[in-house]
């Protein structure tokens, strides 16, 4: 059989399935008229969608890390995340916060922070969906529950797991924090709020309120896929902002690439050669900032 034609319309609308109004009806049946039959929508679907059989490049029990999860204190309850750190470092690490999509902390986010870990940090993964009980297994019901969190409450989690990362022995004091998609959006707004946070990552993520950027600290980093129309209709209202109040900051747009290219489950959406630049930029970015 061959492979299925995915077509930017087809992308699109699986996009405003995930982030906006479209339900999983209305998107199944957008994506039948745009497919041109049930059969050949029913063959796409999987391939728009993360695929959880695809989520792990590096080994849950990679000899070179020590993975755990963890509990810490939130700023109105306990949180729940997944720490990893290389085995036998010559000293203390830089901390990395890394920060889930809509989808909460699966097997990929889990996937990415072993990532980062190899790269030379002590990785700290929280599930900002503690608050109700954590990520469940089910995506669609993990998406649902992110309208049902308060957003103030959510930011000052993320600052609290800051306040966390830096206090462990392996840490040198020095926080950054990566996130993808609604994470980025949360690096993005933490910034705001945490004069603590020494870099801050943004992959896709939507953009904090003008009037918030003159209270960012960190150092930031902006990715966007040339295609996301949704979230890069706010960067020139954000740069126009960081230029203004002087910050550190540096935005790549990658030409060709859509929304969460940095998801390498999701097959029509990522795009090797645009993560793979944008990642390189990412650890070298936070080596620089939280050494």
């Amino acid at each position: 059989m061959e492979k299925p034609q995915i077509t930017q319309a087809m992308i699109n609308a699986y996009d405003e399935y995930t982030h906006l109004t479209l339900d999983s009806r209305g998107f199944m049946e957008k994506l039948t008229t745009l497919a041109g039959s049930a059969s050949a929508a029913a063959a796409i679907a999987p391939l728009l969608a993360a695929n959880k059989a695809a989520a792990e490049m590096i080994a849950a029990n990679d000899d070179r890390l020590t993975a755990k999860d963890v509990g810490y204190a939130g700023s109105s309850g306990e949180m729940k995340a997944y720490l990893v750190e290389p085995k036998n470092p010559a000293g203390k690490l830089g901390g990395v916060i890394v920060i889930h999509e809509n989808r909460g902390l699966n097997p990929h986010i889990r996937d990415v922070a072993r990532r980062m870990a190899l790269e030379g940090f002590v990785t700290l993964a929280p599930d900002f969906l503690s608050p109700l009980g954590g990520t469940p297994d089910n995506e669609d019901q993990a998406r649902e529950m992110f309208g049902k969190l308060d957003a103030a409450t959510t930011v000052a989690n993320a600052a609290a797991t800051v306040d966390y990362l830096s206090r462990l022995d392996t840490v040198n004091g020095n926080v950054g924090a990566i996130g993808f998609c609604w994470g980025g959006g949360l690096v993005n707004n933490l910034a705001t709020k945490s004069p603590d946070l020494k870099a801050g990552v943004a992959y896709y993520g939507a953009q904090p309120p003008a009037a918030e950027v003159p209270n960012i600290k960190a150092a930031m980093m902006l990715h966007y896929g040339g295609l996301d129309e949704r979230i890069n209709a706010g960067i020139d209202a954000y740069r126009k902002a960081l230029e203004e109040n002087g910050k550190t900051f540096q935005i790549f747009v990658y030409e060709g690439a859509n929304h969460a290219f940095n998801n390498d489950t999701s097959a029509a959406r990522y795009d090797k050669n645009a993560a793979d630049l944008a990642w390189s930029r990412t650890v070298e970015f936070l080596k620089k900032n939280l050494a």
